[in-house]
């Protein structure tokens, strides 16, 4: 392809550098070569001086190299070390080769070290040096190349001195213009090599008339040539040096080898030779690889990242074609030089220097870097400091600087060149994969402007990101998915549309929306096929489906495919789901419950009660059966017979307008365009007639003839499927007997449930009763619960449920077992029964006395009662009462006063045998009293006789010993006389010991009085639970409570 097709772009920002201040003609002087690093540039010059520049063309240091009279023809960096080959020459003299260490010091003039020093072979001929190359870093073998023809090869320790071997390995009749290494465990080619030359180091050698390409082994160098005419290998076989082109000659500097750092960029060869006509690359293996036309002179050719570099001097100088005299060549290299000595002025034309990548087919940049006149043309390329320069003649150094990435791409989108831009930006390593799929979007959006929609949507497709199985998918966001569907909702670019949500589908980046409108477009283009392959679809590597099984599932219900949704469900083992389909939509209960007795017990029962009702209310009978025989633990699922293979066609009606329904799911997508309207009238599409196999239809259970394994659960508590027979009571109590059928194993907390809410169907059933035979039937069966299962039942709860539905018995039978008989009465009496409240009076009444005291209050509430009752019962009542004690006259007359129904009459013998008993106990009461006051002014007299009388003696013998008293003697106020020596006591507080016991009784007593007198709370407590309050403050009040504490003196 011809570079003149090519489009230009500039990709790189040029400008003018000026060298550093302290030294502003640094490049005007007589350089001859020139070598740079990541951080420094080295010159050498014509007198044998080796200049060292900094990054930013300071000069760091000069050093003599050679003599004055040699010139630095070449030199060379070796990338990764501190050492720097040079080769000084002049015309009188053999070159000279150095190695220098650039981090070693020479101790007497400070200069680099000199590790070595070599005078190259040349057969003892003056010809210059064109070309030398150095293949890595051990400096070993190092090729030197001759004017004359003549190619020397160098082997051994040069970095350490230890000797080196010369040898001339190859000659030509033509001059030898360029060098460059290639291959080698290290090289950058590896991956040209084939199982013959692999790990072997190739060198290739260019003359103003061939190409070769030389295999050099690791002792004696070259091995042998296969020239053709005009030279030959020296010494070897003729197998290792082939001529690679026989009719194409190479210029000096218009050959470079592919640096190791940038062999990626360059897949068509190891090296890379420019001519007037075109650009070539070369490899060992495949001979010529690319060729890109491109007409006129080329002077130098360098690789920078991934660009071509070509310097295009003035026709009027020397060219690099092919079949260039010698004098021409040799003008070309010495020439500059020659007229900078001379002095001369060459009038020279313009000098261009053009970058262009090959890979991408365009020119990064084309410039003109030196003007005209005798100034004119290039003195190197070089890389330094991440920049490409390139130094002029005149002195002049330019900068290239290529631009970011973004900027590239912003040139390639005003120009609307989006595969160029994809390409550039696809091979940018820093490039993140949703920029790269920006890229396509802006390329599709580019192609439907232009109405091409089949491109545009491959690449809006692309633009989705890999598929999940690539490890890194990256995915396009809702909202810029969302605008690509805007783009194809028109009806004729449905199948567009819907290959874009096939691919959105299998990269996982579907959501509900999508797949909601993926099976609406299958609605619409009526294309079953697809519709059910893509239900149908699955990775076959993982088995797993690849949108989301609820969404589909739900859209084919909206849009009537619900045998679709069927086979769905029950793929993704949505169990649910198939039962809601089955129940909701089609109505086939049976079928629903025979497939959820083919589900494991704990996937059978949520769903079982979750349509519980449904399914009592249609099918009451054989739901019933399946609650039994779930809930008593024998449920066994039932294997589903195997499905047959014909197909049936199923017509299903879906919903009309099914693209046009995607309006409703788009807000739900951010970004949705305000201007799309959901009012576009939709399109209609026929009901299309499906077909569907068997295997999609919900499946039938049949009587099994293997006795299935019993499957091993926990059998829920019956109380949780009590709701469900709200509306089924006879199937419920079924349920409940049935249950009742393996009492042994049922839990106590079970049977009290079971027995509790069976009680209560039982007098539900009896109050709905029409027929009295019935509701006694029902009645008996409650009776029998109470009697046989009265601990099972709460009393409570057997006492509200018989009182809700008016079953007396039960109230009855319950509180008698209970012992409530008090609750017996009381619930006569509201319930307005006379006559059973006088039964459990004479029943209960003798048990319970407390009763009689209720029978009085009830027997006169009121008039009527009093007459069912009649006097002579009131009067035995009152009988009881007075007998036992249970309420006062007064508490009696108030009880009959509240409703005014007894009459004085009536109670007129039980108030006057009253009244008299209180005028009798009156009369004791007074006796007693007098008895008191007498004992009392008796003891107060005797009191004040012994303080204020004499009192005679008159004892004669002692009371303790009996004998005749003698002095000393003891006389007590008791009228007791004792010996002295009797009483054993010493102390002056002396006491009969006659009286002592009763004396410390009264003390005793005296003591507790007193004690009880600060003692409040057993007053109160006392007070409270006395039935005769009165009674109680006397005694208290005897015992010296209420006196006031003596008055202390002070």
């Amino acid at each position: 392809m011809a570079l003149a097709s090519w489009k230009s772009f500039p990709f790189f920002n040029v400008t003018r550098f000026n060298p550093h201040d302290e030294n502003p003609k640094i490049f005007e002087g007589d350089i001859r070569s020139i070598a740079s690093s990541f951080s420094n540039l080295f010159l050498g010059t014509g007198d044998g001086q080796v200049q060292i520049l900094s990054s930013s063309f300071k000069l760091i240091r000069t050093f003599a190299a050679y003599s004055q009279n040699s010139a630095v023809g070449h030199l060379q960096q070796v990338e990764g070390t501190s050492l720097l080959v040079t080769i000084g020459e002049d015309l009188s003299n053999e070159a000279i080769l150095k190695v220098w260490a650039l981090d070693q010091a020479d101790k007497k003039t400070s200069a680099p070290k000199c590790l070595s020093t070599i005078t190259i072979l040349n057969g003892r001929k003056k010809f210059p040096v064109t070309a030398m190359a150095i293949p890595n870093s051990t400096l070993n073998p190092v090729a030197v190349a001759f004017a004359n023809g003549s190619l020397t090869l160098i082997r051994g320790d040069l970095i350490h001195d230890r000797g080196a071997k010369q040898r001339i390995v190859f000659s030509s009749d033509e001059p030898i213009t360029n060098l460059s290494f290639s291959g080698g465990p290290s090289g950058p080619h590896n991956a040209f090599h084939n199982h013959h030359t692999e790990g072997e180091t190739r060198l290739w050698v260019s003359t103003t008339a061939r190409l070769l390409c030389m295999h050099v082994d690791g002792s004696s160098g070259i091995m042998g040539a296969r020239l053709g005419i005009g030279g030959g290998a020296v010494g070897g076989s003729q197998n290792d040096v082939r001529v690679v082109d026989a009719q194409g000659g190479v210029g000096v500097g218009c050959m470079t080898g592919i640096p190791a750092k940038e062999a990626t960029n360059f897949s068509m060869g190891e090296v890379a030779v420019v001519r007037d006509d075109a650009i070539y690359f070369y490899s060992s293996t495949g001979g010529k690889g690319g060729c890109y036309a491109y007409e006129g002179a080329k002077s130098r050719v360098y690789i920078y990242k991934n660009y071509v570099t070509l310097v295009s001097p003035p026709q009027s100088t020397p060219s690099s074609r092919a079949g260039a005299s010698m004098g021409d060549t040799l003008k070309k290299i010495v020439g500059g030089a020659i007229a900078a000595n001379r002095g001369d002025v060459v009038d020279w034309d313009v000098t261009r220097f053009t970058i262009v990548d090959t890979e991408g087919k365009y020119l990064a940049a084309q410039e003109v870097v030196v003007g005209s006149g005798g100034a004119g043309g290039v003195r190197g390329v070089f890389e330094l400091g991440g920049f490409l320069w390139v130094l002029g003649l005149d002195g002049k150094l330019w900068r290239y600087q290529e631009k970011d990435l973004t900027a590239k791409l912003n040139l390639l989108y005003a120009r609307n060149l989006y595969l160029l831009a994809i390409s550039l930006a696809s091979k940018s390593p820093s490039i993140e994969p949703q920029r790269l799929n920006s890229i396509y979007r802006k390329y599709a959006d580019y192609l439907h402007a232009k109405q091409d929609f089949d491109g545009a949507m491959q690449w809006y497709i692309k633009a989705l990101g890999d598929e999940p199985s690539a490890g890194s998918g990256t995915y396009t966001d809702a909202g810029e998915v969302s605008g690509v569907i805007r783009k194809f909702l028109d009806t004729q670019r449905i199948g567009n549309l819907i290959e874009y949500l096939e691919e959105l589908h299998k990269r996982g980046g579907a959501g509900v929306d999508h797949t909601t409108l993926l099976v609406n477009c299958y609605a619409k283009a009526r294309d079953v096929e697809k519709l059910e392959k893509f239900i149908k679809f699955t990775d076959g590597t993982r088995g797993e489906t690849r949108f989301d099984v609820d969404t589909v599932i739900g859209v084919c219900r909206q849009g009537g495919y619900f045998e679709q949704a069927v086979y769905l469900a029950k793929k993704a083992g949505e169990d649910s789901i198939v039962v809601s389909i089955l129940v909701e939509n089609l109505e086939k209960y049976s079928d629903a419950l025979d497939y959820l007795s083919s589900l494991e017990p704990d996937k059978a029962y949520p769903n079982l009660m979750k349509y519980a009702r449904l399914l009592l209310k249609h099918i009451p009978e054989e739901t019933t059966r399946f609650f039994v025989e779930y809930y008593t633990g024998r449920f066994v699922p039932r294997k589903q017979p195997k499905e047959l293979e014909t197909d049936k066609a199923v017509p299903v009606t879906t919903a009309s307008g099914g693209l046009a329904q995607y309006t409703a799911f788009l807000p739900q997508i951010p970004y949705r365009s305000a201007t799309f309207s959901s009012t576009a009238t939709p399109v209609q599409a026929a009901p299309p007639t499906i077909t569907i196999s068997a295997s999609t239809l919900p499946s039938t259970m049949e009587s099994q003839t293997d006795e299935p394994e019993m499957a091993k659960y926990t059998p829920p508590q019956p109380r949780t499927a009590f709701s469900s027979f709200v509306e089924n009571p006879r199937e419920f109590i079924e349920f409940l007997e049935s249950l009742l059928e393996m009492e042994r194993e049922l839990k106590q907390v079970d049977k009290i449930d079971i027995y509790t809410t069976l009680f209560e169907m039982y007098l539900r059933r009896a109050k709905g009763a029409v027929e009295v035979a019935e509701r006694e039937k029902w009645e008996a069966k409650a009776k029998r619960i109470i009697q046989s299962k009265e601990n099972l039942i709460d009393t409570s709860n057997i006492l509200l449920l018989s009182h809700l539905s008016n079953f007396s018995d039960g109230t009855v039978l319950v509180r008698e077992k209970q012992g409530l008989r008090f609750d017996i009465f009381r619930s006569c009496t509201s319930a307005g029964d006379t006559k059973g409240a006088l039964e459990a009076l004479q029943k209960y009444g003798p048990e319970e006395p407390q009763l009689y005291t209720a029978a009085l209050a009830y027997f006169t509430s009121s008039a009527k009662v009093l007459n069912e009752v009649g006097e002579e019962e009131l009067k035995n009542v009152l009988k009881k009462i007075d007998e036992l004690g249970l309420m006062k006259p007064l508490q009696v007359v108030q009880t009959l006063s509240v409703n005014a129904v007894a009459t004085v009459g009536m109670v007129k013998k039980y108030l006057g045998e009253t009244i008299q008993k209180e005028r009798m106990e009156i009369q004791a009461n007074r006796r007693l009293i007098e008895s008191y006051k007498t004992d009392t002014e008796s003891k107060r007299k005797e009191i004040a006789d012994l303080a204020s009388k004499p009192v005679t003696f008159q004892a004669q013998r002692c009371q303790a010993c009996r004998m005749q008293l003698d002095l000393p003697i003891v006389h007590f106020l008791c009228k007791h006389s004792f010996h002295q020596r009797c009483l054993n006591q010493v102390n002056g507080d002396v006491e009969c010991p006659n009286c002592l016991a009763n004396t410390e009784t009264i003390r005793a007593i005296r003591r507790t009085q007193d004690e009880q007198a600060d003692r409040h709370d057993l007053f109160k407590a006392a007070l409270a639970d006395s039935k005769d309050k009165f009674a109680t403050i006397s005694e208290w009040f005897g015992r010296g409570v209420m006196v006031s504490p003596p008055a202390v003196e002070g």
